[in-house]
């Protein structure tokens, strides 16, 4: 017979550097519990088929595969998300770009534009803050569509809608008070790459070009054009990209220009705003 305690003890995922909660979470899943299940019962009796489910997990960790990709969920904002490989998985970095978002509008009304929306989570994070926001979410991947609007349905967030649209393709004619993103920004070459969960990230969301800036050039170019007078433009990047990322609003005429930094102290988004 084995144990909840003897599991975890054994469970041996020495290349992760959150070995002992990735072993949790696998486990609760495993078990259809939660993590405080585990600990509140670590001398409980695991089934057959729950220990042969949790090798499984086990097995596929070990071999890299992220934690959010095995469950296909991951944790954001306030939000429990649907995640797949065709799209990234929600980082907790990305969290400043939905804090700074809330803090630039007024929480009565507002148009917001999540471009290359992946899961949603952007889009819906702000949509669960204001009510009174229409959030539109877009994104190039059909695969990321659909993941999108599941996650909106089963939140029941009718304040956004999902739509295909590469950038800003499919958008003519309309216009945001505000425009938010977490574009590619990795260069072609970069050696992280090849290292860790990103090796499972599909490389269209990561990979932008010899720099990693294409596609965040590519939406400030485009973003007045879809920005009403006074809107923010939002942008999460690399941890070494905010100066040159800062130069590229300021060339295309957006003032107010500056960047914050994450938990890790790297500046982590930059934004900008149009002339009124």
């Amino acid at each position: 017979m084995t144990i909840i305690a003897s599991l975890l003890r054994d469970a041996q995922l020495p290349q992760s550097p959150t070995a002992q909660l990735d072993a949790e979470l696998l486990l609760a899943a495993a078990l259809g519990k939660t993590r405080s299940y585990l600990r509140t019962w670590p001398e409980r009796i695991v089934g057959s088929e729950a220990a042969a489910a949790f090798a499984s997990f086990l097995a596929r960790r070990r071999a890299g595969e992220p934690v959010a990709y095995i469950l296909g969920q991951q944790g954001f904002w306030s939000l429990d998300l649907e995640v797949a490989p065709h799209t990234l998985i929600p980082r907790p970095e990305t969290e400043l770009l939905v804090e700074t978002a809330l803090q630039l509008l007024p929480a009565q009304t507002a148009r917001v534009l999540d471009l290359g929306t992946g899961s949603g989570a952007i889009a819906l994070a702000l949509a669960r803050e204001r009510a009174g926001w229409q959030v539109t979410a877009v994104d190039r991947v059909p695969q990321a569509v659909a993941l999108a609007e599941r996650n909106r349905q089963r939140l029941a967030l009718n304040n956004v809608r999902v739509r295909a649209s590469h950038w800003f393709g499919a958008l003519a004619g309309e216009r945001f008070e505000l425009i938010a993103s977490n574009p590619p920004y990795i260069a072609t070459e970069d050696p992280h790459l090849a290292a860790g969960d990103v090796r499972f990230e599909p490389a269209s969301a990561l990979v932008s070009g010899p720099d990693g800036l294409d596609d965040i050039r590519q939406i400030i170019a485009q973003a007045p054009q879809y920005l009403t007078p006074g809107g923010w433009l939002l942008l999460e990047h690399g941890y070494d990209q905010a100066v040159r990322v800062r130069e590229l609003f300021a060339q295309r005429g957006f003032e107010q220009v500056q960047s914050h930094r994450d938990l890790g102290g790297h500046e982590r988004i930059s934004l900008g705003r149009l002339p009124c």
